[in-house]
């Protein structure tokens, strides 16, 4: 396998092209999950406790809704499915055509294809009738803020553990076909087509050649802060290597994990210093993983958390299942949480 090196010419001939992909905010708590390979593993989110789908006031649009005899007729779930949709398109502006009410349901098109938003499942056509073999996507409320920590209550750690062997006894599976479309890889090679290796932090790693310039600009934010701040300073000097493309599922699941896409990243650092970092790996020794405060949990500075936030990526950490080694790119959580994200077209 031959790596292609990423030089700094691509910066100046990527971001011209990538700078209407999102023009968003900045602002979250959810799920998560994950899978590894490694002997030290990523992350990789996988499902929202308590709900997959969850309520919240959905952004404006300003846009009048069209179908072709069809209403949405003010239904809560059609309200979310047009909410979902209209932060997709808004952070994928490049890759989305037309969103309309058809058939009793929100459609969207990515790259000429529709897509159903099917109580959440995102199918294409042929499977929009199928949608009980498959889990909804989680398009989850992302808190601003990290919530202060809580400890569960006796009812919350009974809820959690049905959860736990829930999951070990049927574990999630999504349908990949619309982030299948929407990244351009339906499999292992055409994947491989579509990373590219970066510089980042000092360490090379693998990511979708569409969130280079994202993540250069992560780069050159957090460099500059670790001039003078010294948290961020031993935050970088203490990563031993980072982790982006590798073509997989997430953990204790049937779902395909960014990673696959090389739309996510995990720090893995030199010395935890006794901190857990992945709840997967926590319950191994703790199996009331989630029981584990902040204080005990190796998080990265809080100004790292925002530098990629600002440009389209979440953090595992403000996940239930916390993964705080790891960030994706996810800018339509971002735009349905109403989190501010910087507009590329800025940098001109």
């Amino acid at each position: 396998m031959k790596f292609r090196l990423f030089t700094p010419w691509y910066l100046f001939f990527l971001l011209p092209c990538c700078v209407f992909f999102f023009q968003y905010p900045r602002t979250v708590f959810a799920g998560g999950g994950k899978e590894k390979t490694s002997n030290f593993p990523g992350s990789e989110s996988v499902s929202v406790p308590g709900s997959s789908m969850v309520t919240g006031t959905p952004p404006e649009t300003g846009e009048s809704r069209r179908g072709q005899g069809n209403t949405a007729d003010n239904n809560p779930v059609n309200d979310r499915a047009e909410a979902v949709f209209r932060a997709i398109a808004k952070a994928y502006p490049d890759r989305i055509g037309e969103i309309e009410f058809l058939d009793g349901d929100w459609n969207i098109e990515v790259y000429g294809e529709k897509f159903f938003y099917a109580d959440g499942r995102l199918l294409p056509v042929s499977l929009k009738d199928r949608r009980n073999e498959y889990d909804p996507q989680p398009f989850y409320n992302y808190p601003a803020e990290l919530p202060p920590w809580q400890p569960p209550t006796m009812e919350e750690s009974e809820a959690m553990k049905e959860q736990d062997a829930r999951r070990r006894t049927r574990q999630p599976k999504r349908s990949p076909h619309f982030y299948d479309t929407l990244w351009r890889t339906h499999n292992r090679d055409e994947s491989w087509e579509h990373v590219k290796q970066i510089r980042f932090l000092g360490h090379a790693v693998m990511v979708h050649y569409s969130i280079l310039v994202q993540l250069s600009l992560v780069e050159e934010q957090i460099l500059r802060m670790a001039k003078t701040n010294t948290a961020v300073s031993r935050w970088v000097n203490n990563i031993k290597s980072i982790d982006g493309w590798n073509w997989r599922n997430i953990a204790e699941s049937q779902s395909r994990s960014y990673h696959a896409y090389g739309a996510a990243i995990d720090f893995l650092p030199k010395s935890l210093g006794g901190l857990e970092t992945y709840w997967l790996w926590t319950a191994n020794h703790t199996p009331e993983w989630w029981t584990v405060p902040y204080t005990r949990r190796f998080h990265p500075p809080q100004e790292v958390i925002n530098a990629f936030e600002s440009y389209g990526f979440i953090w595992g950490g403000k996940w239930r299942y916390y993964d705080t080694m790891h960030f994706e790119y996810r800018p339509e959580i971002l735009v349905l949480s109403g989190i501010i994200q910087k507009d590329l077209r800025e940098l001109r």
